[in-house]
């Protein structure tokens, strides 16, 4: 009877709620302990995944820096000295410079060289327009430590330019260049190369050797100051070159500047008989050579964007005036040293 009393009906299922209700708490409660640790191994997932693409990133970035380093040290190592710099398997540009003796002969040949030494992969080909070899360019050239070659050809006396005659009067380096390319087709066969006419008195953008090193055929581009202008251009159409920017007989089959192009070395040997005369008219000297090549305005492959900049400049040094050497020693009985090269 007291047990009765106790546990009533309406207790009973009192306590029936609250047991269920608690159930369901408990309940809940697992589903969301189970969903914060499924969220948390995601979490932790990610972080790891992190850490690990972090670390790798880190190795990769220490690998460059030790990879860049060390370029550092190759580059630093092969400039260091002063001589061009040779990379294996790019191709040679070949520059043949006609160079005579006068009092500004190593200023100009020097300020060249001073640029050709940031040029990779080059052999200088410098021709003497003299009856030998002087010891002036052979010190020269030696102390460059370029590839070089180092050859001597005269111009005939009626050839040569009296000194009052203005420079476009007779054409000058003809035989030299010549000579170069006779050098050329002796010494190179099949392998890949550039030929490009470098004179010793212009001035070069270091822009311009990467721009003519993979030629296939004759490259082109604009000459700064030159012809009395200031350019003169192959005018290209649609990356094809189509007519010229001249004013000197621009009716010429290729009227521009000895700097202006570059030919590829393997024409040079399918082509022997090309080459540069003294006894053709004024201002045809490039159109009588690149005809002989075969070449073709279809042939020319315009560079320098397009042909709209200028990375050359057909530059001429002032010719030295000497008058007060002798006032020097009239006046003061002094002159200069004969023995110190200038």
């Amino acid at each position: 009877m007291q047990l009765r009393r106790v546990c009533t009906p309406s207790r009973f299922l009192f306590w029936c709620v609250v047991a269920m209700a608690f159930f369901v708490v408990l309940m809940i409660y697992d589903t969301f302990r189970e969903c914060e640790s499924e969220e948390l191994r995601a979490t932790k997932r990610l972080l790891d995944n992190y850490h690990e693409q972090n670390q790798e990133l880190k190795n990769d970035q220490f690998i460059l820096k030790k990879k860049l380093k060390e370029a550092e040290q190759q580059l630093s190592s092969l400039s260091s000295d002063g001589k061009s710099k040779w990379v294996p398997g790019l191709p040679v540009i070949y520059l043949i410079t006609p160079t005579y003796t006068r009092m500004e002969q190593k200023a100009e040949l020097t300020r060249l060289s001073q640029t050709l030494m940031h040029v990779k992969n080059i052999h200088w080909i410098v021709i003497e327009d003299a009856d030998a070899k002087t010891n002036l360019v052979a010190r020269f050239l030696k102390q460059t430590g370029f590839n070089y070659t180092h050859l001597n050809v005269a111009t005939p006396a009626h050839f040569k330019l009296a000194s009052n005659d203005p420079s476009w009067l007779k054409p000058r380096g003809v035989l030299q260049r010549n000579a170069g390319l006779a050098w050329l087709r002796s010494n190179t066969k099949k392998q890949p190369g550039v030929l490009f006419f470098v004179d010793d008195d212009n001035t070069y953008s270091l822009r311009l050797f990467e721009e003519m090193r993979f030629t296939k055929k004759v490259s082109v581009w604009p000459v700064g100051i030159v012809g009395y202008l200031r350019y003169e251009t192959p005018i290209v159409t649609d990356g094809k070159v189509t007519g010229w920017f001249t004013y000197f007989k621009p009716t010429r089959p290729f009227p521009m500047d000895m700097a202006g192009f570059a030919v590829n070395l393997a024409l040079i040997h399918s082509h022997p008989g090309a080459g540069f005369s003294n006894e053709v008219e004024r201002g045809y000297q490039e159109s009588t050579f690149l005809t002989g090549l075969g070449v073709t305005l279809d042939d020319l492959e315009p560079k320098a964007n397009m042909c709209s900049e200028v990375l050359v400049w057909h530059t001429r040094t002032e010719k030295s005036s000497l008058r007060n050497e002798e006032k020097m020693w009239k006046k003061y009985g002094l002159q200069s040293d004969p023995n110190i090269e200038v």
